[in-house]
């Protein structure tokens, strides 16, 4: 394995059996003598097996950050437990370069009558930490956790977004060659999230490398420039996060769920920068919404509605083709219509919902509606939060000069 690589993934699979079941004692006894005597077959696929994982390969080199999603049981935990050795695959070999240190349970090597301070020994030793190499860092784990003032209670009392920021805080001090993170950081509050962001992007800056599963998929647009899809324990996508990401939210259904009407509906909607379509923008980027109508029967004179939510389904903004001066659209059956809105993205960090409604004003009817239609993540900004970015600045900073007092102020 090259010296930049520090893990390579090459054709793994993995096999699970569900278990067998028995209807009768007839079909019980002879399966039991099989396996006592050694004649159960051990090297053959039944349909009671599954996979897992089938043929999954990848690279990664030193200083990348990584990430793996899909839907639940897709195959990520599996995939990170071959990673760490915690399972062996069925078939295909992982090969790794270098020092582990994985996230992937909350209190995963705690022991709950411990205190924090213990738990810090333990885990550590169990990550590869010296005690030596603890001491030295012990200060900045806890700081780092926000939990100085409960260090010496036994981790039985703490909550589960305590467990997240103990057990992240010492496996980002190991100054691992790798660093896996499993969702668990999902548990813990915004400010803290922001903080292991923060402190993943210093590792990779300091040339190690980084995997990153979760189904915050703004974080992963954000933190790994390179992912991978897994479908069913295959992959599906691989390459630029923003290429993947679009792809998991077609086929998740996420861009998908719409009430249709007979007649007329919205059969197209998708957001473009000015170079492609895209899921990932900067704060006030220029951005186009291409909607397209398709008429199957006959046709209501309807308006456009384009509206945007934020990850809380808070309507941060709408407008409409009436609103902006455009007349009711008509259709005959067979013909289609589109229409763009451009728009600048003056939002601040997040994750926001594009809906588009046809609709007719005059009578207060929804003819068809389309939400999610577009999914997309706008990169956090260190100088704004909230929702809008308004794109602030200081035209003055600086103390404020003593005035003298005028002649006639005295005189009063």
């Amino acid at each position: 394995m090259a010296a930049d690589i520090v893990l390579k993934v090459q054709n793994v699979s993995k096999r699970f059996s569900r278990g067998e079941m028995h209807d009768s004692l007839r079909d019980f006894v002879p399966s039991l003598f099989a396996r006592l005597s050694g004649r159960a077959r051990t090297g053959s696929v039944t349909s009671k097996d599954f996979w897992a994982l089938q043929d999954v390969s990848f690279e990664l080199n030193r200083g990348e950050a990584f990430g793996i999603i899909g839907a639940n049981g897709a195959g990520k935990s599996t995939i990170l437990k071959l990673i760490t050795g915690i399972m062996k695959p069925t078939t295909g070999r992982v090969e790794l370069n270098g020092r582990l240190s994985a996230l992937i349970e909350v209190g995963a090597g705690f022991h709950p009558d411990l205190t924090g301070r213990e738990n810090i020994y333990l885990n550590g030793t169990i990550l590869g930490m010296r005690r030596a190499e603890i001491d030295r860092k012990f200060d900045a784990i806890v700081e780092f956790s926000g939990l100085a003032d409960f260090i010496d209670t036994p981790v039985k009392r703490y909550s589960t977004g305590m467990y997240a920021r103990l057990g992240f805080s010492v496996a980002a001090h190991v100054d691992p060659d790798i660093l896996i993170v499993d969702e668990v950081l999902s548990v813990g509050d915004i400010v803290f999230q922001n903080r292991c962001l923060e402190k993943m992007n210093r590792i990779i800056h300091s040339g190690a490398t980084v995997i990153f599963v979760s189904h915050n998929l703004r974080a992963i647009a954000e933190l790994c420039p390179r992912s991978i899809l897994l479908e069913h324990g295959k992959v599906t996508a691989t390459g630029p996060s923003q290429e993947v990401l679009r792809a998991y939210l077609e086929s998740s259904g996420q861009e998908g769920r719409r009430a249709r009407s007979k007649d007329l509906i919205i059969s197209g909607v998708k957001v473009r920068g000015s170079h492609s379509e895209g899921v990932t923008f900067n704060s006030g980027e220029k951005v186009w919404v291409d909607v397209e109508i398709e008429c199957t029967g006959g046709s209501e004179p309807c308006s456009v509605v384009l509206f945007v939510n934020d990850d809380r389904q808070y309507e941060v903004f709408h407008t409409s083709t009436e609103y902006l001066g455009y007349p009711p659209i008509s259709l005959k059956p067979g013909e289609r219509f589109a229409c763009t809105f451009e728009m600048d993205l003056n939002l601040a960090g997040g994750t926001f919902y594009f809906g588009i409604l046809l609709y007719r004003f005059n009578i207060e009817k929804i003819v068809d509606r389309f939400f999610p239609a577009a999914t997309i993540f706008v990169n956090s900004l260190p100088e704004v939060r909230g929702v809008v970015n308004p794109h602030p600045s200081i035209t003055a900073f600086g103390p404020v000069a003593e005035i003298e007092p005028t002649k006639e102020a005295i005189k009063q």
